[in-house]
């Protein structure tokens, strides 16, 4: 179904239930209350955080080729490194059979509050 309503001397036409945006419409403010506003904490990590890498050794490791090529398969459909999906599967298995350790993050952050 289409509607058709014309805002600021612009002709709109719109689908019914999908959503679309015309370079041409404008929009117009008021100067309405906003209500209840809250203001949020920063819950977003520091930049450092974003770039800390932890520190690889370098293994060699002799895998059969059925599953070197599957990640090498899945790496391309999701556009990253086949050793890096390989090394975070271990990680994440490490991290599920030792529940009561602390995460890296966590030794990293209370590291960081001593400072």
């Amino acid at each position: 179904m289409n509607a058709k309503t014309k805002r600021s001397g612009v002709s709109v036409q719109a689908n019914t239930g999908a959503s679309q945006h015309y370079v041409g419409t404008k929009i117009k403010y008021t100067d309405e209350p906003l209500g209840k506003v809250q203001v949020v904490p920063d819950f977003l990590p520091s930049p450092a955080e974003l770039a800390f890498r932890e520190e690889g050794v370098k293994v060699t490791l002799a895998l059969s080729k059925k599953s070197v090529d599957f990640f090498k398969s899945e790496a391309t459909k999701h556009h990253t490194q086949y050793q890096r999906m390989i090394r975070r599967l271990i990680d994440a298995y490490v991290e599920a059979q030792t529940p009561t350790r602390q995460s890296t993050r966590t030794l990293r952050d209370k590291s960081a509050q001593r400072r």
